[in-house]
């Protein structure tokens, strides 16, 4: 199969929303790029690719590495200035559709100084990164919700300001970088933050479709395309180039159009309402509303283009955290559009993607084009199969706790979830609401993920200290790369050209800033714990610490134990989403197979550390402390957690007993494990300040 024939961007079935993304941003850049969010293999590689082979060609200075346009030069071009000899004819060639890579380093984005010419010649040398190649085409992020935080602002930054800033120990450069941003997502992979969600101009939901005809068209094409790939576009030429024209045409017309004020009040209010944070969301809004009547040739906005506006520019800058769900509700909208209507003729009908239906020629299927069904589930030659994983379902009540452990004396007020007769169980107690949890981190210095929780030598934050590069240089320490050079002056011969610097000399600086870690919670969901109000308790802590987790970008997994076993309820994954909702269906009752729960977890860590060895782990186990499940479970449940503590796990314990009698289990259990224990309010972020005034108060 060739490379360099894309799929064509009017053969994709269905995806309306992705298509009319896509292509109101090609309309007019200035919407700010498309978020696409779905499952695997929903073809949202392939209609970015395709895209880009739709924009019209780009017209170059001769020999500019940064993409001048000929008709307006950029002044301040690190290859300029460009004189006349220069401008006149240029070059002209295809838009450029760059991919950043998720291991990207900041060099390769941005551009990199060689810091070593600069030094040892004098010379202010220059590479251009990926914002650079992407200056006037599409830059295309897949999975940006794994790239790292720092490369998503950079990113950011450049597409809102239209420029790429470099600035390193001294050194300025700058260049104009304006481009259409496309970044998509699996958000069973992790959410990104609000604040970034927010700098994307659109969102799209997609996903494949359960129609059975559409499915089988998706597949006739896809495989007629890999069969032959220029025959199949050859097919498929003149949709496209009607669909290029139709580009052309809505671009020239965009200045033209007018956005009235009875348009821009149904905007105002429509953000208001819905409480979006900030103006940003008006202002992607309106240029969304202008570039949907472009491309549906009006020189006018009407209420139907500021409908379709809201649907594409607010679902994401609603969400306030990873478990609200993304979405608008419709009828809200219309209500809201309704009651700040202006007084303007009908409606037309709604903008479309339609570009075209199927050549006469093409044997494959029925009607397409833009429209009609669910895109290549493979989503194109790069992308896997795939599908989310169910939660776990109850099972059958296996008997009453086992009594030969301590008991534990039921609280006022608490009501068992489950009576512990064979084959009942109760509903699974509801979450508790979620708080601000005080920091948990890891002892020491890691080397892992950029993140917010524990100490690690990054890329990014304070320095600390100096050292030899290895390879090529980082960040410089100047100051340590003077005082290496210094004592070697005399020899060196300097003939009055100043400090001498040889590569010998160079020191880069080691930083500290923050990493992301793997936290695994251990959670009892035994009989002990079943008392409703309890677990309702547990689980509010439990999910204030996966949104604690999310914030500060780690990985999280689930171990829950109960009965005879413990199960790996989530496997590690960076969706805190699909935590929550294992969490909320957490069956309780039985015996507390403390050992099992400890045991599975050390060897779930085992196998991540494979993995990922750079990645620390934490382990949070949720719990009162008792043992009942097993031979000599007391016994067990203590090697088991000494054989963590010798594997260097961090732990901490949430001592989930309650009441003013207490065993103090899970303080031993923490003993063991060499990690703190904190109870279920001190958990809590604002427990000391409350516990100062308290004392405060008392004095």
């Amino acid at each position: 199969m060739s490379t360099h024939t894309p799929y064509p961007f009017t053969a994709i079935v269905g995806m309306d929303d992705l298509r009319l993304g896509l292509l109101l941003n090609a309309v007019s850049p200035a919407v700010g790029g498309v978020l696409v969010r779905g499952e695997k293999g929903t073809a949202k590689s392939t209609a970015v690719r395709a895209l880009s082979a739709l924009l019209p060609p780009v017209p170059v200075v001769t020999g500019c590495r940064f993409s001048c346009d000929p008709a307006a030069p950029d002044p301040r071009c690190p290859d300029g200035p460009h004189t006349p000899e220069d401008v006149p004819g240029g070059d002209e060639r295809p838009a450029r559709m760059v991919e950043l890579p998720v291991g990207a380093s900041e060099d390769r984005l941005v551009g990199a100084l060689d810091i070593e010419r600069a030094l040892a010649e004098g010379v202010k040398a220059f590479e251009p990164g990926l914002l650079a190649d992407a200056h006037r085409g599409v830059l295309y992020v897949d999975e940006v919700n794994l790239l790292h935080d720092h490369l998503v602002d950079l990113l950011l930054d450049a597409a809102a300001m239209g420029a790429s800033h470099v600035e390193r120990e001294g050194v300025s450069v700058r260049h104009a970088a304006r481009f259409l941003l496309v970044g998509t997502m699996n958000p069973e992979e992790g959410e990104l933050r609000p604040q970034l969600l927010d700098r994307f101009g659109l969102t799209v939901e997609v996903a494949a479709s359960r129609d059975t005809d559409e499915r089988v068209e998706v597949v006739r094409r896809r495989l007629a395309y890999e069969s032959d790939p220029a025959a199949f576009a050859a097919r498929w030429a003149r949709e496209e180039q009607e669909l290029r024209e139709r580009i052309a045409a809505a671009r020239a017309l965009l200045p033209h159009v007018e956005l009235g004020e009875g348009a821009l009040r149904q905007i105002a209010a429509t953000c208001a309402a819905f409480e979006v944070d900030g103006m940003r969301a008006d202002i992607v809004m309106a240029r969304t509303a202008t570039a949907l009547a472009a491309w549906a040739g009006r020189e006018q906005v009407c209420s139907q283009d500021v409908r379709q506006a809201a649907l594409l520019a607010l679902p994401h800058r609603r969400r306030r955290n990873p478990f609200d769900a993304p979405g608008l509700d419709e009828d809200r909208l219309d209500e809201i559009l309704e009651q700040n209507a202006p007084d303007e003729p009908e409606q037309p009908e709604p903008p479309t993607t339609d570009g075209g239906g199927d050549p006469d020629e093409d044997p494959d299927g029925p009607d397409g084009g833009p429209g009609g069904g669910p895109n290549d589930p493979d989503g194109g030659p790069d992308d896997p199969d795939g599908g989310p994983g169910g939660g776990p379902r109850p099972e059958p009540a296996e008997g009453p706790e086992d009594t030969r452990g301590p008991s534990v004396p039921e609280q006022p007020g608490e009501r068992p979830a489950s009576d512990g007769a064979a084959g009942t169980e109760a509903a699974p107690a509801p979450a508790g609401e979620p708080f601000r949890t005080r920091m948990l981190s890891v002892p020491g210095v890691g080397e892992g993920a950029a993140g917010r929780r524990s100490r690690a030598r990054t890329a990014q934050g304070r320095t600390t200290g100096s050292r030899r590069p290895n390879g090529h240089l980082g960040r410089l320490h100047l100051a340590a790369t003077v005082q290496a050079a210094a004592p070697h002056q005399g020899i060196r011969g300097r003939s009055g050209r100043g400090l001498v610097v040889r590569r010998e000399d160079l020191r880069e600086a080691v930083r500290e800033g923050r990493e992301s870690n793997l936290v695994l919670f251990v959670v009892d969901a035994s009989g002990s714990m079943a008392a409703r109000q309890r677990m309702s308790a547990v689980k509010g802590a439990v999910l204030s610490l996966l949104l604690d987790a999310y914030q500060r970008r780690d990985k999280v997994g689930m171990v829950t134990f109960r009965r005879a076993d413990a199960e790996l309820t989530l496997p590690p994954t960076s969706s805190v989403d699909a935590a929550a909702a294992r969490l909320e269906k957490l069956p309780t009752g039985g015996r507390t197979p403390l050992a099992a729960g400890l045991l599975r977890a050390r060897e779930v860590l085992r196998i991540e550390r494979l993995r990922d060895p750079a990645r620390r782990p934490l382990l949070v186990a949720v719990t009162d402390g008792r043992a009942t499940g097993g031979p000599e479970p007391v016994v067990r449940a203590r090697h088991a957690a000494r054989l963590l503590a010798g594997d260097g796990i961090a732990s901490v314990v949430v001592d989930c007993e309650t009441g003013p009698v207490r065993l103090g289990l899970a303080g031993e259990l923490a003993g063991e494990l060499q990690g703190p224990a904190v109870t279920l309010a001190e958990l809590r972020a604002d427990a000391v300040s409350a516990l100062v005034k308290d004392v405060r108060r008392a004095a």
